[in-house]
């Protein structure tokens, strides 16, 4: 079996990477959306801070099976505009399958960090870098610590983060902006290689100026739109809070 250092990420190749994306910026380059929220959809707009998903910030999205919520997430990052990156110890993303939630393969810059001092350290560079939009970590492992500093880096490089855990991984308070909870809903996987258009539960558990809130969505892949689920019932109150699940030692 490989050694994990064999899998070091390879930071100076990140690097050019980034600046690479920097530079289409320069004189001619079309400028990245600076203070202007994400939208969603106009019910859960509503429901936010601001009237939409806060660029220049962290938000923590949390899943049953991260698998779930990659879909959920590409939308986020497409919606960001420009290029992104997508940070994860394996590879777990598959470029094509995200295209069909608005995430262009050429905007995506995709990277394999086994070791979480390396995805965290890429995570802070991408959300510093003036040619990244936003970037997602699938990292379990970040401690407090390490949300502080990647909220501080998305503050200072306008984009907007997102922080894909398992659920049960996250617990407590935090410095990101927002704590979601994503699942999807039977008869829909919600993953990049599903078929059909895609349906979650988003339950909104925390927001900085907010309160808890919950919609059932379906995302229209053809017209690249999210929207309430017209067949569900929707559930505006809070959030049902379930136990943590404590892993064996």
């Amino acid at each position: 079996m490989p050694h994990p250092a064999d899998h070091a990420l390879d930071r100076p190749a990140l690097l050019a990477a980034l600046r690479a994306r920097a530079a289409r910026l320069s004189p001619g380059g079309a400028a990245l959306p600076v203070g202007e929220n994400l939208h969603l959809c106009a019910a859960i707009d509503q429901g936010l801070p601001g009237g939409g998903l806060a660029r220049a910030a962290l938000h923590e999205i949390l899943a049953a099976d991260p698998g779930e919520a990659a879909g959920f997430c590409a939308l986020l990052l497409a919606r960001a505009g420009g290029s992104v990156l997508w940070i994860a110890s394996e590879p777990a993303a598959w470029p094509p399958g995200l295209s069909r939630f608005g995430l262009s393969p050429a905007d995506l810059v995709l990277v394999q960090a086994p070791r979480v001092e390396d995805a965290i350290w890429a995570m802070e560079e991408g959300l510093r870098c003036p040619g990244i939009s936003g970037a997602l970590l699938a990292m379990p492992e970040a401690d407090p610590e390490s949300v502080r500093r990647l909220q501080l880096a998305a503050e200072s490089g306008g984009g907007i983060g997102l922080l894909l855990r398992r659920e049960g991984e996250a617990e407590g308070a935090s410095a990101a902006l927002t704590r979601w909870r994503v699942g999807a809903l039977a008869g829909s996987g919600g993953a990049a290689n599903d078929l059909g258009d895609p349906r979650w539960r988003l339950d909104l558990l925390r927001s900085r100026g907010g309160r808890p809130q919950s919609w059932q969505v379906v995302w229209r892949g053809a017209a690249e739109r999210l929207e309430l689920d017209a067949g569900a019932e929707q559930d505006l109150a809070a959030p049902p809070v379930r136990a943590s699940r404590r892993r064996s030692r």
